[in-house]
């Protein structure tokens, strides 16, 4: 049975606390700024809320995380939105992604992988096409969070610049890789793509913690 959640919401039409996600969202969606994050108790939430909700977003930053000013510079990250992220074993060259929801990273939403013979940057593009066809099929238009300058800028070009070279070993994930590109080119998307800024907000919330 899943654990219960509490929901504190900073801004939305309704701000407080919320004993589940259905409440939340009323609260949320759609609501222009809104900032919300989920908490395993209810007194997690109170203690939250007397907080600034930078303070809870984003909290696995590490040493050397930006001043006051500079998290001002970034902002907040949209909360209603999708994070992907990739992750890459230097040594034995087998990757995979995931995405979730930001305001519930305990909840993947899809995944892909492990793939033999890869990189961390096409299966950050892999993770960042397959948010685009996943909101394209649920008819959803939330921002998509990526880590990865290079995802986002072979998104836009709508092609793997990758030198990986193809193998008998990485044939599955360049199949997936070819039709990604396919598919970048046969369909327009209205999601905005979006650099998640680790220096101010921490780790994505799709990480995998294996840093």
């Amino acid at each position: 049975m899943p654990k219960q959640k509490y929901y504190a919401v900073w801004q939305g039409r309704t701000p407080g606390i919320f004993a589940n996600w259905e409440e939340c969202k009323r609260s949320v969606e759609g609501y222009v700024g809104a900032q919300y994050k989920s908490f395993a108790s209810h007194e997690e939430c109170k203690v939250a809320l007397r907080r600034p909700p930078a303070e809870y977003i984003g909290t696995t930053a590490k040493p050397g995380a930006p001043t006051a000013q500079e998290k001002q510079k970034y902002g907040i990250p949209i909360m209603e939105s999708i994070s992907v992220d990739g992750a890459w074993n230097t040594i034995s060259g087998w990757c995979e992604y995931q995405g979730v929801m930001t305001h519930d990273a305990t909840t993947k939403i899809f995944s892909g992988g492990p793939y033999a013979d890869g990189t961390n940057n096409i299966v950050e593009f892999l993770g960042l096409v397959h948010a685009l066809r996943y909101c394209q099929e649920n008819e959803l238009t939330l921002p998509i969070y990526t880590d990865s300058i290079t995802a986002i800028s072979w998104v836009k070009a709508k092609n793997a610049r990758t030198k990986q070279p193809r193998s008998a070993k990485n044939m599955e994930l360049f199949v997936l890789v070819d039709r990604a590109i396919l598919w970048l080119k046969s369909n327009e998307y209205k999601n905005p793509i979006l650099k998640w800024e680790t220096k101010a907000w921490g780790e994505i919330p799709a990480d995998f913690g294996r840093k």
